[in-house]
């Protein structure tokens, strides 16, 4: 696993061996898996955290407002990566829903980079499974994490082993079975390469969409390539649009 797996917790009489452990595991879990240069620690941050007047989650916090978490993940990483991977780093698990992704993306673009992480970090959800003082980990494999079946799956999607560096990676993982609330299948990939001839191609199908115009329109249809999704649903989700449906086009 390239992410914390079990509860690291900082304990009121933790030694510095202790506090480096939790540090590390910080790094590794909401930095998804990097090799970070000193030049990049926090060490302000780590400071704090040593002589205890920050806490474990306002460390994740500085970690996950760091320039460092926010040029490989916010910058580089189409939006829906950027949520999904907040999802796991921040909360331990995969979004559940179209619902979660589209008001992570919305809040976003409305309230900016840092509102977008203090939702998570602030969230009944968040104290309720780390509190002060643990290291989000991985709690995908968990029914508490996952009051839906899809949730395992997805998890298996966005952690592809301990090799696994999150920042290689920047198109979503998730897009397409979210937006259709249907089932990720676990393999390895086989898809046709991108730009190729023969890149699939689907039908997005889609609700209540208000573009350039002021009329409503009660239904639209978008033809697109594997490549082109993740820029059509943003859009789409940006005009309120529902989706009702994506196929592929055989």
């Amino acid at each position: 696993m390239s992410y914390i797996t079990s509860p690291v917790e900082l304990w009121a009489g933790s030694g510095l061996d202790e506090v480096q452990t939790v540090i590390r595991s910080v790094y590794k879990h909401v930095l998804g898996n990097p090799h970070v240069m000193d030049s990049e620690r926090l060490v302000s941050a780590e400071s704090q955290l040593c002589d205890r007047s920050m806490t474990v989650r306002e460390f994740v916090r500085a970690v996950a407002k760091s320039e460092f978490y926010r040029s490989r993940y916010f910058e580089s990483c189409a939006p829906y990566r950027f949520v999904e991977l907040n999802f796991i780093h921040l909360l331990g698990r995969a979004p559940q829903d179209q619902r979660e992704v589209s008001e992570h993306i919305v809040r976003c673009v409305a309230e900016g980079y840092d509102a977008e992480i203090d939702s998570y970090i602030d969230s009944d959800e968040y104290q309720a499974a780390f509190g002060e003082n643990i290291v989000p980990y991985n709690r995908g494999t968990s029914s508490a994490a996952n009051p839906k079946q899809v949730g395992y799956n997805r998890m298996f999607a966005l952690d592809r082993g301990p090799a696994q560096v999150d920042s290689s990676v920047q198109a979503s993982q998730l897009v397409y079975a979210v937006a259709t609330n249907s089932s990720t299948a676990i393999k390895a990939s086989t898809n046709t390469v991108i730009g190729s001839g023969t890149e699939k191609r689907f039908k997005i199908v889609v609700s209540g969409s208000k573009f350039d115009t002021s009329r409503r329109v009660s239904a639209t249809e978008y033809i697109v390539s594997a490549s082109k999704m993740t820029p059509q649903i943003q859009r789409i989700n940006r005009t309120s649009g529902k989706i009702v449906s994506i196929t592929e086009i055989i």
